[in-house]
């Protein structure tokens, strides 16, 4: 067995049911990749456009791919054709540029509402107040070829497992706030995607459904 196959199993036997693995593959090569997909994994994370469409283009059909980085509005019509889900739609005008492209090829493309928990400035996101301004504006209710799906979140790169435990609860307390005020009848709405290599059994005790794992499955990367 790869060490990559050792390394996904031994991530997914420490997961509870409900929870799922995004292996982040973003500066790994497509053998790589081949090698975590022939073990059965499908979901695959990628942060950087161009890269994702060359992978795309080189690698199995079933693949799930989800966007998980900084999405500029004039690139989001490049990987609507087929992108499983984007974790980061950060902004009213993201999600209107993703309706726009989804409509035109006659998609309904899942996106994840992205907060910025974490106490750095260079992460992105709705603040906690914007999303529910958003929200409550009700703009989102006419974005017909968009479905929300849930929430996305990056806690502090720190040390501190405090820290770190507390901005995931603050996620996952705003979710279930949201879900009860706006999405209580919608079975879509149930994904809580955070928690990374260093973080997501934190993130996995505070309800977490997706997380974003990389260099524990693949090793550092190489830029």
């Amino acid at each position: 067995m790869s060490t990559v196959a050792k390394n996904i199993e031994q991530i997914k036997q420490t997961f509870p049911s409900g929870v799922r693995l995004v292996a982040v593959s973003k500066f790994h090569p497509v053998e790589v990749i081949q090698e975590a997909y022939d073990t059965g994994q499908r979901i695959f994370g990628e942060s950087k456009v161009q890269e994702l469409i060359a992978k795309e283009g080189a690698l199995p059909k079933d693949i799930e791919w989800h966007f998980i980085g900084h999405l500029q509005t004039n690139k989001v019509k490049l990987i609507v054709p087929f992108i499983s889900m984007i974790h980061s739609a950060d902004s009213s005008k993201l999600l209107q540029e993703i309706n726009k492209a989804a409509g035109g090829i006659g998609r309904v493309v899942p996106c994840l509402l992205q907060i910025h928990i974490a106490r750095e400035e260079s992460k992105f996101g709705f603040s906690f107040e914007e999303c529910r301004e958003y929200l409550r504006s009700g703009v989102w209710r006419q974005l017909a070829n968009v479905r929300l799906c849930g929430v996305m979140g990056m806690a502090t790169f720190t040390d501190d497992c405090e820290q770190i435990k507390s901005e995931f609860l603050t996620l996952r307390n705003f979710f279930d706030e949201i879900k009860k005020l706006y999405f209580s009848e919608d079975n879509s709405f149930c994904e809580i995607s955070m928690g990374m290599s260093d973080d997501y059994p934190l993130a996995i005790e505070q309800g977490s459904t997706l997380v974003r794992i990389g260099s524990r499955i693949f090793g550092e990367r190489v830029y």
